[in-house]
């Protein structure tokens, strides 16, 4: 069998852990493999197809919109989605502006109308990031076509490096971007003056009655220069998935190797504080035993047996 983690840099050291704990208690001639990938509609894709037993996707929360049908994947057999279990990642989606701008809330960017560059995620039927992106803003009266209608523009990346990093080079003036836990936007704050937008409440509850999306609280602590915290748009954890006719003794063993040898994994990242770790240590159980979709009858089979449901 293969356990894949549809992206980089975490989603592989996940799939690692996995495969290394799965493969010390499966039968003789077992293998596993790792397949790249990007985290979005690839790794649904990926298990619906039969390419892989099991991926990553990134953000947890947004996988219940797509198994309604009601997201950004739109092929077919998505109510087939199982979950195997949650790992945590505390995250959000952020704007920031550069601070010459004066713009401190969406209704200062409304009305000031600044013909500022903003640096994003590709929006291209697989990045999660830029999925969430351009229905934040359309939610907010924000959409691309208004803000290029007067005179701003966008530029495009991938992963945090490359978007967050047209902010840092002076590309552009403005970011939208998630993985606030990473070093990107440190080094953003110490070449430039950010501001940090606070996402109206008629906003996020609009993307919350559409597309189940939660909000989440940015910290004072979390950026330089906040007077307070604030509410965006939520972007925490990693979903594991899989298929409903995953061998119900695999998705168990997944399952039991998640939940029982999290000291393994959690050690790869002891060098961060918890808060500032890419995978929030220390991993609970209980918490990986909330899914935003169905679980496989072998995951629900373990949490159950460990009174976690």
């Amino acid at each position: 069998m293969a356990t894949v983690p549809e992206g980089i840099a975490n989603l592989h050291r996940i799939c690692g852990w996995l495969a290394a704990e799965m493969g010390a208690r499966a039968g003789p001639g077992s293998r596993f493999a790792t397949w790249n990938g990007r985290g979005g509609t690839d790794a649904i894709e990926a298990v619906l197809d039969g390419t892989v037993d099991a991926s990553l996707f990134v953000p947890a929360p947004f996988a219940k919109t797509v198994v309604e049908g009601q997201g950004i994947y739109g092929g077919p057999g998505a109510d087939r989605l199982r979950a195997i279990a949650t790992l945590p990642q505390d995250d959000r989606l952020v704007i920031a502006i550069d601070s010459k701008y004066g713009i401190a809330s969406l209704d200062d960017l409304r009305r000031a109308k600044p013909p500022l560059t903003m640096a994003v995620a590709m929006d291209d039927g697989c990045n999660m990031v830029g999925y969430a992106t351009n229905r934040l803003l359309d939610a907010a009266g924000l959409s691309r076509a208004t803000i290029e209608g007067w005179g701003g523009s966008f530029v495009e990346g991938e992963a945090p490096w490359d978007t967050i990093g047209l902010a840092i080079d002076g590309t552009a003036d403005a970011v939208i971007f998630e993985a606030i836990m990473t070093p990107f936007w440190t080094k953003l704050q110490e070449r430039r003056e950010m501001t940090f937008l606070p996402i109206d409440d008629e906003v996020l509850d609009a993307l919350q009655a559409q597309y189940s999306w939660p909000r989440g609280t940015v910290p004072q602590s979390r950026f330089k220069g906040l007077e307070s915290s604030f509410q965006t748009l939520d972007f925490s954890d990693f979903l594991l998935l899989c298929r409903d006719d995953l061998d119900e003794e695999i998705a168990y063993l997944m399952t039991w190797c998640a939940c029982e040898t999290t000291a393994t994994i959690e050690q790869q990242y002891k060098h961060l504080a918890p808060e500032d770790s890419p995978l929030t240590y220390p991993l609970d159980p209980a918490k990986m035993a909330r899914t935003s979709v169905p679980q496989h009858p072998g995951a629900r089979k373990y949490y159950e047996g460990k009174g976690l449901l």
